[in-house]
């Protein structure tokens, strides 16, 4: 019988379909020290951010033919090192593609009607006839531009949501010259609007946007310091839902202190899980604790797509 240790958990709906296929799953955590003294017995280990698949998690695993990550990302797994001894390394990017291009917006959202201040002083029980003519002076999101900077799976569910806010789109991505997104009524698979989008330069998605959202690989490093922020618009909206250290936090706190940047939505941080204070506590910046593809659906098709992906694999070999 194929064994696998979920030690970052699995959604009961993927659980079920590869215990459905006659697979032992394992959920009970199975702290990173120890990893090593039992990863063994296990023909399976699924991650997602917590657990670190290190060469000696990985050169203690003798059974392991699978390593799986519930998410985008791959940072925290060796995958070069486990792919050279022969290990199978997934992840899911179809899964929370959705979810992540939502939050990117609830960000956004947020800080055009600077609802993550007046949220917070009513709750203190400020002033409410102050607090109405204090954030009287929000501004929509149509007709802005919109830049994304990376256009894979989750940069382009967030250029369908723009173009249906009726925003103007700038992506760049150097793999990815053009895409036909298709923007699909909901309840209506017979309808559907396709618009064929060409990517641009990177210089000009950062000189011409007014808001500017980043969907990338691990891996890529700063792409955001105080010269690129020197490049942007007065009173930017930077976006972050991808991975803590695409934009550096000390330029981005000198440039929310000067009014170039305008706000910042953050997923994501530098120095998870005890993120910059002053970034927590700046009135100009949204916090969420990186839990942009944490909605319910997204979990339950990540656990789908894990268990399709091993079922695959093993196929009748159980």
């Amino acid at each position: 019988m194929i064994k696998i240790l979920a030690n970052d958990g699995i959604h009961s709906d993927g659980k079920l379909l590869l215990e459905e296929a006659n697979y032992q799953v394992v959920q009970d955590k199975v702290a990173q020290d120890d990893l090593v003294n039992q990863i063994g017995e296990y023909d399976v280990l699924i991650v997602r951010s917590a657990t670190k698949v290190t060469k000696a998690v990985i050169d203690a695993g003798k059974k392991l033919k699978i390593i799986a990550r519930g998410g985008v990302g791959l940072d925290n797994i060796d995958v070069e090192y486990a792919e050279k001894k022969g290990i199978q390394v997934y992840n899911t990017p179809k899964a929370s593609s959705r979810a992540v291009a939502e939050m990117a917006f609830a960000h956004m959202f947020a800080l055009a009607r600077m609802l993550h201040l007046s949220n917070r002083e009513m709750y203190e029980g400020g002033d409410f006839k102050k607090l109405k003519k204090a954030y009287a002076g929000g501004f929509q999101l149509h007709g802005k531009t919109l830049g994304i900077i990376g256009f894979g799976r989750i940069g382009q569910e967030v250029a369908k949501m723009a173009l249906g806010l009726g925003m103007e789109v700038l992506a760049h991505d150097p793999l990815v010259p053009e895409k036909e997104i298709g923007i699909q009524l909901y309840r209506y698979n017979d309808l559907q609007l396709n618009v064929r989008l060409q990517t641009v330069p990177f210089d000009r998605v950062i000189q011409e946007s007014d808001f500017i959202t980043f969907h990338l690989p691990g891996g890529t490093g700063q792409l955001i310091a105080s010269k690129e922020i020197g490049m942007m618009k007065n009173g930017v909206v930077l976006i972050n839902t991808a991975r803590g250290g695409v934009i550096d936090e000390n330029a981005l706190l000198e440039a929310l202190e000067s009014g170039k940047v305008g706000g910042a939505g953050l997923d994501v941080f530098e120095d998870e899980p005890n993120p910059k204070k002053a970034l927590l506590q700046h009135p100009k910046v949204c916090c969420s604790p990186h839990i942009g593809g944490s909605t319910v659906e997204a979990q339950s098709y990540i656990g789908l797509e894990l268990a399709d992906k091993i079922i695959a694999f093993f196929g009748d070999d159980k």
